[in-house]
C-alpha cells in the first residue's frame, strides 16, 4: 500500500494535480475536503469536535486502505487546526501495516496563490475563496504548521502545468501508469 501525501498551501493546486495524478495512475483520490466538508456540516471549522472527527476520519481511511492494500492519493493543507501529531499518526497507521507514505510538496509564488484563491473552481468544495481572507489568515499565522517530512520532491505549480506536475510525481515515485493514460 502506498499513500501519496500531497501537501502545500491553499491554492497551490493540490486537488488539480491530484486529480491529474489519479488519471495518470488510476489510483483513487481521497482529498482532504471530502472529510472537511462532511465534518463542518456538524461542527464549526477548528472546534475541538471538528478537529478530532476530521483526523479520526482521515486516519480511519488510511487504516482501512493499508489493511486492504489499497494505495491512494491524499491532499493536505498544513494549517494550525490540524494537531501536529497527526502526521506521525498517519505515518504510523500506514507503516505499521506494511505500507509506505511518500510526501510530495507543492509550492507556488504568493502572487499566483492570491490570483488562484479567487478562482470559481474553489467553490466546489467550499474552499477558501477570498484574497482578503487568505491574507488575513496568513498574517494571523493560520497556515503555520510544523514542517512535514521531506519526501525528496518539491514542485512549483506556478511554473509547471498540472499534467507535468503529476507526471513528475508519478515518475519520481515509480508509480505504474494507468492503462488508458496518454
Amino acid at each position: 500500500m502506498h499513500l501519496i501525501f500531497i501537501h502545500g498551501p491553499a491554492a497551490s493546486g493540490k486537488l488539480t494535480v491530484a486529480r491529474e495524478l489519479a488519471r495518470l495512475t488510476a489510483l483513487p483520490l481521497f482529498h482532504n475536503h471530502l472529510v472537511v466538508d462532511a465534518v463542518v456540516a456538524l461542527f464549526p471549522f477548528g472546534s475541538a469536535p471538528f478537529v478530532r472527527l476530521r483526523e479520526e476520519a482521515w486516519l480511519a481511511a488510511f487504516r482501512e486502505a493499508a489493511d486492504t492494500g489499497q494505495s491512494l492519493i491524499f491532499t493536505f493543507a498544513p494549517e494550525r487546526t490540524v494537531r501536529p501529531e497527526f502526521i506521525a499518526q498517519a505515518i504510523e497507521t500506514v507503516e505499521s501495516r506494511g505500507g509506505q507514505v511518500s510526501f510530495v510538496a507543492l509550492t507556488c509564488g504568493q502572487d499566483e496563490l492570491e490570483r488562484r484563491v479567487e478562482a470559481p473552481s474553489r467553490a466546489e468544495f467550499g474552499k477558501l475563496a477570498s484574497k482578503a481572507l487568505f491574507r488575513e489568515l496568513q498574517s494571523s499565522g493560520a497556515f503555520e504548521f510544523p514542517s512535514l517530512p521531506d519526501g525528496g520532491l518539491t514542485l512549483d505549480t506556478g511554473t509547471l502545468s498540472p499534467g507535468d506536475t503529476a507526471a513528475r510525481i508519478r515518475d519520481f515515485l515509480g508509480l505504474k501508469p494507468a492503462a488508458d493514460a496518454h
